[in-house]
């Protein structure tokens, strides 16, 4: 976990690596509030490209921080790349609010990465 969100363009970056399970998710749940930190509009981009292992324990955290952006008239946006973060989401029922995205400049711009493969495809 990065100690402190990166700033990207006007929205918050949190990037989470390894794990992500009930020992880690203190942790993880930290940096997700500390990205939230202020008032005002509010975007955030969570990366979890890096994540190799991920467990329902971060779903509280995810909602937590989803709900609070649109709260504040923005959105919480995440990256996730291999199959167990797209399972996870889609066996809770969060596929909606979590969809997929390949990279920030993609979440920045809304661009889900299934619709960026329909893109490239030319289609």
């Amino acid at each position: 976990m990065s100690p402190h969100p990166d700033v990207f363009d006007e929205c918050r970056v949190v990037r989470a690596g390894g794990e992500l399970d009930v020992a880690t998710a203190s942790a993880f749940t930290h940096d997700l509030e500390d990205a939230r930190h202020g008032s005002g509009r509010l975007f955030l981009i969570v990366d979890l490209s890096g994540v190799t292992f991920m467990d329902g324990s971060v779903l509280e955290p995810l909602c937590a921080a989803w709900h609070d952006c649109h709260r504040r008239g923005g959105w919480a946006r995440v990256i996730h790349t291999g199959p167990g973060a797209a399972l996870l989401f889609r066996a809770a029922g969060l596929l909606e609010w979590f969809p997929r995205y390949a990279s920030a400049q993609d979440a920045w711009q809304g661009i889900t990465a299934d619709r960026a493969a329909t893109r490239h495809r030319g289609t």
